[in-house]
């Protein structure tokens, strides 16, 4: 399977923090937002991944991630010239995806939970050509700022809604989809919302209204924080600091990804972790690395 970024936009809401600057390139902690997603993909087993972003800030992305080799990934790059909306990720994607299973996860999302990685990857073993798309569930507590999805006793969707009025559900979908191969051809039937936007709720209910939309909810175990405003770039930054302190180990680190899921050794993530220097990230790397050589 392979994965997608979506890091375009302009992050209007984070003016004027995200006027020069992409807002996933936008440190949560300490670490670009980015890394979050990338290490989502990561844990669930996914190494062949498109990035798609803007043109101003491609060059970046490119200058932050590079290949992907050093953390045994292959990263490639496209861009998105329009805020088109995020189904038109699919439309920019079609010759990476190129006909086979994918997962599209937004570049500002961050999710966390035991064995998370675990949970996204059963999730994608399950998804063959044929059948269909997988989107993961979240209870909030205002969920008219979401789309919503709509469930029947046994956890079927019903339906599903962006942004409504009047919620169904207290279930939002959460930024992180998997598709079958169909994803791109269905995109490019969808028709413009009244924002001139390819929505991704039309893309989903288009696979409901097949009878191939399945639907995972993530319970108490996980946390999802979207990072699109201020306080919720704060929130987020203040969850991953108290995790990381008190618990003595980093969220989405790439690195140590990398080498968890036997992509790199040992002696490869000591030679990255030089690359930082002093820094503390560096350290962080090089405890890691000893630890195993011990």
């Amino acid at each position: 399977m392979k994965g997608i970024i979506l890091a375009g936009g302009a992050g209007s809401r984070l003016h004027p923090m995200t006027t020069a600057v992409s807002k996933q390139l936008m440190p949560v902690y300490d670490k670009p937002l980015i890394y979050y997603p990338l290490t989502t993909l990561m844990l669930a087993g996914i190494r062949e991944i498109l990035i798609i972003t803007t043109p101003r800030d491609q060059p970046a992305f490119q200058s932050l991630l590079g290949d992907g080799g050093r953390w045994g990934l292959d990263l490639t790059f496209a861009v998105q010239d329009q805020p088109r909306g995020l189904a038109d990720a699919y439309r920019i994607g079609a010759d990476f995806v190129d006909g086979g299973p994918s997962a599209l996860i937004l570049g500002d999302n961050l999710f966390y939970g035991h064995e998370a990685g675990r949970v996204f990857a059963r999730a994608a073993d399950t998804l063959d050509a044929r059948r269909g798309a997988v989107v993961f569930a979240y209870r909030v507590s205002d969920p008219r700022r979401y789309g919503v999805v709509e469930l029947d006793g046994q956890g079927r969707p019903l339906s599903i809604e962006e942004k409504p009025d009047d919620p169904r559900s207290p279930w939002a979908v959460t930024g992180l989809y998997i598709y079958d191969g169909q994803a791109p051809e269905l995109a490019a039937r969808l028709q413009p919302s009244a924002r001139g936007e390819l929505e991704i709720t039309d893309l989903n209910r288009a696979y409901l209204e097949q009878g191939r939309l399945g639907v995972e909810r993530l319970g108490r175990g996980f946390a999802w924080l979207d990072t699109g405003t201020p306080d919720s770039l704060l929130d987020a930054a203040a969850f991953v600091r108290t995790l990381e302190q008190r618990q003595g180990f980093k969220i989405a680190c790439p690195e140590e990804v990398a080498w968890r899921m036997g992509w790199i050794d040992a002696a490869q993530l000591a030679r990255l972790a030089e690359g930082f220097g002093g820094a503390d990230y560096g350290a962080y790397l090089r405890g890691v690395a000893n630890d195993e050589a011990r």
